[in-house]
């Protein structure tokens, strides 16, 4: 019979082959999802290059055209060509999606972190404003917003911009809150730091991570928000390529002509799962770089550099 020695032994190696096979599927999942990504936007910057068509040139003699040589997605009702009209698509979705999440994450974790280092009456205005956020259904807020300033890019702009950032706030202060008991804040604060230093310089760079990380899903969430908006005609207007009110042109012709709606979904798809991928990758080696740090019982790495 094995002893105890023995077993602690095994159950340690295959602990430890299991934690080799996690990583290496999160370096895999990082790897193929920003693969993907980077293809997507290479296609969206040489898009001139790309597309063998104009997006908007119109035949309506070569309408309905099933996916050929000439046309390698098929063509539209209007005769438009669908591949070059995706790979337009991919500049103004990528566009909007990146804008419409990376503005609202910087001011979202600034209040964030300035409510919970500061707490107090601070504090209690922030979180205030941001449950009133939260507490409408954010499509139908965003919606609403749009039915007041417009539809179009910049009705998405400015309704995404007014409400996407609550979750980054209150993402940011639940992670201050336990920072600012950290060392390295205490310490900051104990050598006479100004608080602008303390937030800015030391706390916000390790509030990043897990907005970093969030901001995968929401990245996904916004595309997915702006194909539905243009879907329902109140987002991109056309005759702009965009890839949700590209699915919204086709439906009518679903039964008959399959790749107007279908082809660009996949798209829509393809590109969510990427940004899923990438930040799966994102959270796990986000998550072992700060276990490591915390296991040494060392400050994080930005905050490193500024007390060493």
């Amino acid at each position: 019979m094995a002893t105890r020695q023995e077993v602690i032994l095994a159950s340690a190696g295959r602990l430890r082959r299991k934690a080799v096979s996690e990583r290496r599927w999160a370096n895999a999942a990082l790897y193929v999802g920003a693969g993907i990504l980077g293809l997507v936007a290479l296609v969206a910057i040489f898009a001139p290059l790309i597309a063998p068509h104009s997006p908007n040139a119109q035949d309506l003699a070569g309408a309905f055209q099933s996916p050929s040589t000439d046309h390698i997605m098929g063509t539209d009702n209007l005769g438009r060509d669908i591949f070059s009209r995706v790979v337009y698509a991919a500049r103004v979705d990528l566009q909007i999606g990146f804008i419409t999440t990376y503005v609202p994450l910087v001011y979202g974790v600034i209040l964030g972190a300035i409510a919970g280092y500061f707490g107090g009456w601070v504090d209690a205005v922030i979180m205030r404003l941001v449950d009133v956020v939260i507490a409408f259904p954010f499509l139908v807020l965003v919606i609403a917003i749009l039915a007041v300033v417009g539809p179009g890019v910049k009705g998405i702009y400015i309704a995404v911009l007014a409400v996407a950032w609550a979750m980054y706030a209150r993402l940011t202060r639940a992670e201050m809150l336990v920072l600012r008991e950290q060392q390295f804040m205490l310490a900051g604060e104990a050598l006479g730091f100004s608080r602008r230093r303390i937030i800015f310089r030391h706390a916000i760079p390790n509030l990043l991570r897990p907005n970093l990380v969030f901001s995968m899903a929401d990245f996904v969430l916004n595309i997915l928000l702006v194909a539905s908006l243009s879907f329902l005609g109140l987002g991109v207007r056309p005759p702009t390529p965009e890839w949700g009110a590209m699915v919204a042109e086709g439906q009518n012709f679903l039964l008959n002509a399959w790749w107007i709606t279908t082809l660009p979904g996949i798209v829509i798809v393809v590109v969510g799962i990427a940004l899923s991928l990438v930040g799966d990758g994102l959270a796990d080696r986000l998550g072992e770089r700060f276990r490591l740090t915390v296991d040494s019982g060392s400050a994080p790495d930005t905050a490193k550099g500024e007390h060493a």
